[in-house]
């Protein structure tokens, strides 16, 4: 097989924000955007255009500010989708209007009540009318793999003749294996008589945990675009993990004999900052960039380390981005050594961002012994993606015991407004909790809590993650402190602040 270039499609920002309490404000998608076009993708897939008018706005923004990174819109078959998705891209260096429309039986009778000549009509219009646009098209084939190959034929050819540079085989609901995806994808280049004109692109979602695998046998097969999120975030059980699908071409070379571009040293950070600013945490037995994707615990596999790393590390920590943590960094540390550490970790912050991270750092020395990577990652998370906060933690006291009710006192701002609070709960995050209510004066649910040590150590900072409801909507925080209260009760505002952010008026 001769090797080929594989695209990379990043769907984090569209598909990978539709998972529950996924959601990410403008400031978070425009850093998310920015850390992909760190990656060199080749694509963003930014949002979905009509879909609102912050994922509206979020798309124009995303469009407006990478320069290296393809931007595309999510678009229906629809002439006011796709002049949405204009708008939006339009100013982007490089943009794509991306369409869509079922070509599954089931799809066309109960979704779209359409035949399957009304749907191929259809989209063969509205790629014509996205073409009136833009000279890149992609076409999407929703629930490709429970239609009928030969309407995938036929809809194939029909929108390569009428301008669409791509096409995409979506495996929508996790359905298909790698065998059969394999088999499509050559049925599609054996039975499109235009296919030469367009590029294969697949999109695998991860409901039988499959995606990756489908993925990569499609890439076999000869598709050379593959769409995918960091984390492997999306709708259900998620979609495939771009991590997972760059190391592995990168590993398997030999086999796979495709390359990207993409910049594997920055999969880590990628991955990382995902999950800081959703919320949703990587399990630690996540392939390439879990806790446990380069730890080794067992004597055998210890021993087999020491003595060559090869023996159990196919791929070396530092190839995706993750550095050990070195004591290295601690209150005598200088501002030289920081910004070297900076830049080692893959940062490039601005002067002023810096400059606060280091104010953050030395302040944090004091507390600690030493100073580890996460804990300055989690200390540059706490500082670039700070969102206005309509209260912030002023001061709190608590008193609690195994022997008696736990009481908070809480003082906040709130602008030019300092309120306070008592409240006393079945223990001191509770009633912390119920203190900040009692301010906030809202009505909203807690409906997830977690905690976790940054580092190792006895004065280990704490992270503490938080999820409130309000009505449909999920809004998550984050905290971070070497006192677990103040974490938590940093994570409590922060979730509020969202949720507060994103509505229309605000009554104080």
């Amino acid at each position: 097989m001769s090797e080929s270039h594989i695209k990379i499609f990043d769907t984090t920002l569209r598909d990978g924000e539709q998972s529950p309490g996924c959601s990410m404000n403008l400031k978070e998608k425009l850093e998310m955007a920015k850390q992909l076009e760190k990656l060199r993708v080749d694509v963003i897939e930014a949002g979905f255009a009509i879909a609102s008018p912050g994922d509206f706005e979020a798309v124009k923004a995303v469009a407006e500010t990478v320069k290296e990174v393809r931007v595309a819109s999510l678009a229906r078959t629809l002439p006011q989708d796709i002049d949405r998705a204009y708008e939006a891209v339009k100013n982007a260096e490089a943009p794509i209007i991306h369409t869509f429309i079922a070509t599954s039986d089931i799809h066309m009778q109960y979704k779209l009540k359409s035949t399957p000549d009304q749907v191929l009509e259809r989209a063969v219009e509205m790629v014509r009318h996205a073409k009136s646009y833009l000279e890149d098209v992609q076409f999407s084939a929703e629930d490709a793999t429970r239609s009928q190959p030969e309407f995938l034929y036929r809809i194939f050819e029909a929108v390569i003749q009428a301008g669409a540079k791509v096409i995409n085989v979506p495996d929508t609901v996790g359905y298909t294996t790698p065998d059969e995806f394999a088999a499509l994808i050559k049925g599609i280049k054996e039975n499109v008589p235009s296919i030469d004109k367009a590029t294969i692109a697949v999109h695998c979602h991860n409901d039988l945990g499959m995606a990756v695998a489908n993925t990569l046998a499609a890439a076999k097969a000869g598709a050379t675009q593959l769409e995918c999120t960091v984390n492997g975030i999306g709708e259900r059980a998620g979609n495939a993990a771009m991590e997972e699908i760059v190391m592995a071409l990168q590993t398997r070379y030999d086999f796979y004999q495709n390359k990207t571009n993409v910049v594997t040293q920055q999969l880590y950070p990628a991955s990382r900052l995902l999950s800081q600013v959703t919320g949703m945490k990587v399990q630690r037995n996540k392939a390439i960039v879990g806790e446990n994707a380069f730890a080794h615990e067992s004597g055998i596999h210890q021993h087999g380390v020491l003595a060559n790393k090869s023996t159990y590390e196919i791929m070396t920590p530092e190839s995706v981005g993750l550095h050990q943590n070195q004591l290295v960094l601690g209150k005598h540390s200088g501002r030289h050594a920081f910004e070297d550490r900076m830049k080692s970790m893959g940062y490039d912050l601005d002067r002023p961002t810096l400059d606060k991270v280091f104010q953050s750092f030395k302040e944090l020395a004091d507390k600690k012994k030493v100073v580890y990577n996460k804990d300055l990652e989690a200390l540059i998370k706490d500082k670039t993606l700070k969102m206005e906060e309509y209260f912030q933690l002023q001061q709190f006291v608590i008193n609690c015991g195994n022997f008696m009710t736990s009481t908070a006192t809480l003082k906040l701002r709130n602008f030019d407004k300092e309120l306070e609070a008592v409240s006393t709960g079945s223990g001191p995050i509770y009633a912390a909790f119920g203190a900040i209510d009692q301010l906030v004066g809202k009505e909203y649910k807690l409906d997830d809590y977690s905690l976790q040590a940054v580092t190792e150590g006895e004065d280990a900072q704490g992270e503490a993650f938080v999820q409130i409801r309000k009505g449909d909507e999920l809004y998550h925080g984050s905290g971070i402190s070497t006192d677990v209260i103040e974490a938590s009760i940093k994570a409590y505002i922060n979730a509020i602040n969202r949720m507060l952010s994103n509505e229309e008026k605000q009554d104080f």
